[in-house]
């Protein structure tokens, strides 16, 4: 019993030691990465095989498929790839993520180069005050771990060979026959699931092999279980979520499965015996012609499938055909992925995409306020702008929890500057919506007690209002460039058009005092709207400060 609870406390130990380097080594890899990766994966846009290398190189650069898949939706969800472009990054990354197998099958002595790893790591990110030898060195401590973990798993498993119970276990899973390759595919699905990490399956199929508890068939057929057990990361970030995340996710599973169906009756017939003949060793060294299988399962999927991706994407469109919903009623939020664990570096690039959606309404909200302003707005105008309002109030939750949660790590300086500076924008963004509605209120009370403007007050109103609407242009013109670019850009004239929009409101506010005594409603109504276009303003100024860095602009 004891040698048995020692077996079961060193192999998790050494599981969670490498499923922990996988998850510093993936952030590492991203901070480095930083930008340049989204930059890098738009370039799925230009042809079907971009996409495929896309996708298998954005997977070895950060060594994580569901990240990348989780970047796709995103991607799809904003418009800067559709389906079919997504599913082809999806297909590299599942060629890409076969590395590990092939950075662990090259391994000479995991436990020394481990700890050798991780020394040089921790030097780098511990002493050395520079943004990007920090990451570096998280990445090469993530990879140190990676190796650690693979040394205590195969130190853990050593001793089973001596247990003749659970060899007798083991050897049910002889993937030499069907019944056996049946259960090593179910067993393999489940694990892969249950740890949603397809390298954490590799590395202990690999373990057993090595050592001789299980047959190199068997480890090698873990492949068709694990490829489809590692698409419920996607399931999961889908679950819930809007339909291009759900389309995302049946792809990704639906490619893995049929792929499996049709590589599976040939794996005993004809990728063994060819393994076999390439790699001559493979009963001593089942590590690379192990991986060299992962790796062709992929390739070779994703050849029979890619002259076939349109009409494919067309049928996971079929599967699960767009819910018809009033723009303004559709599920929120679009871009963030509560469900999937992120690096810093992409939640804030996932929340900003939901800020400038929260920019981008207020403008439009801005449009049909001024029409109501103008009398030219209907009751569905001014509904809407009700509607939408209550939405940018979630928004602004949901991304304030979202943010909460990403900034509860350790996190560089460059991105804890920058989820705080999101905070304030979206704080700004939704007391715009909120002023809004105020000007909507004032207006309706005027109208319910049956006054309403002379035509120089409406004219003032109106300019005001339009010279908001221009700053609230050029504010949301350079949140965009900061999106595309990560730079702090003051936008010039923004004192210049906060200074003008003041004066004008304090002349307006002045002229309605002083014909208080003909029309007090309107009067009152009329300060009312002067005071929220006033508030807005500071509003949008403080927004143009935050991305100009918080400096004065």
């Amino acid at each position: 019993m004891k040698e048995i609870l020692i077996i079961i406390l060193t192999v998790a130990g050494g599981l969670g030691t490498f499923l922990l380097g996988m998850k510093h080594l993936s952030e590492g890899l991203q901070a480095i990465s930083g930008r340049g990766l989204k930059k890098f994966m738009s370039l799925a846009t230009t042809h079907r095989l971009a996409g495929v290398m896309t996708g298998c190189i954005s997977t070895i650069i950060v060594q994580s498929s569901s990240i990348i898949t989780v970047i796709a939706v995103g991607f799809v969800s904003s418009g800067l790839l559709n389906l079919t472009q997504a599913i082809n990054v999806i297909i590299g990354s599942n060629i890409g993520t076969t590395t590990t197998a092939w950075i662990i099958a090259f391994v000479p002595d995991v436990g020394l180069l481990g700890l050798s790893i991780v020394a040089i790591g921790a030097t780098l990110y511990f002493f050395v005050n520079r943004e990007t030898a920090h990451n570096l060195g998280l990445a090469l401590m993530g990879l140190g771990f990676v190796f650690m973990g693979l040394y205590w798993m195969n130190q853990g498993v050593q001793p089973i060979k001596t247990n003749p119970a659970i060899r007798e276990a083991f050897a049910a899973l002889d993937a030499g026959t069907v019944g056996g390759l049946l259960k090593c595919f179910i067993v393999s699905l489940v694990f892969t699931a249950v740890v949603q990490s397809s390298a954490a399956t590799t590395a202990i199929a690999m373990t057993l092999s090595i050592q001789g508890i299980i047959t190199f068939e068997t480890a090698a057929a873990t492949v068709f279980g694990m490829n489809i057990g590692t698409t419920v990361t996607a399931w999961l970030a889908a679950f819930n979520s809007t339909t291009e995340a759900k389309r995302t996710a049946i792809a990704h599973t639906l490619f893995n499965v049929v792929g499996t169906m049709l590589l599976m009756p040939l794996f005993i017939p004809i990728m063994l015996p060819i393994t076999k003949q390439i790699f001559p060793s493979w009963a001593s060294s089942p590590a690379a012609p192990m991986a060299a299988i992962h790796t062709a399962f992929n390739i070779v999927t994703t050849l029979l499938f890619l002259p076939f991706v349109n009409q494919f994407a067309q049928f996971v469109k079929w599967l699960i055909p767009a819910k018809a919903k009033p723009a303004d009623e559709q599920t929120r939020l679009t871009f963030l992925d509560k469900h999937v664990k992120l690096s810093p570096q992409i939640a804030c690039e996932q929340a900003f995409s939901e800020v400038i959606f929260m920019a981008e309404s207020n403008i439009e909200m801005m449009g049909n306020v001024r029409k109501a302003l103008a009398g030219e707005a209907d009751e569905k105008d001014t509904e809407h702008v009700f509607r939408r309002e209550d939405i940018l109030d979630r928004v602004q939750q949901e991304i304030t929890e979202f943010l909460g949660r990403v900034m509860t790590s350790r996190l560089p300086a460059n991105i804890a500057e920058r989820a705080r500076m999101l905070l304030r924008i979206t704080d700004e963004l939704e007391s715009v919506s909120d002023e809004e509605c105020t000007i909507l209120k004032a207006l309706k009370r005027l109208t319910a007690s049956g006054g309403e403007y002379n035509q120089e007050a409406r004219e003032n109103i109106l300019d005001i209002v339009s010279r908001l609407s221009a700053f609230s242009d050029s504010v949301n013109a350079a949140l965009k460039a900061y999106e595309s670019e990560m730079v702090a850009k003051p936008i010039g004239n923004a004192q210049d058009f906060s200074n003008d929009i003041r004066d004008r409101v304090r002349e307006a506010r002045q002229k309605a005092l002083l014909a208080v005594g003909d029309a007090p409603m309107r009067t009152l109504s009329q300060l009312d709207i002067l005071n929220a276009c006033d508030r807005m303003r500071g509003y949008y100024l403080n927004v143009a400060q935050a991305v100009a860095g918080g400096k004065h602009v």
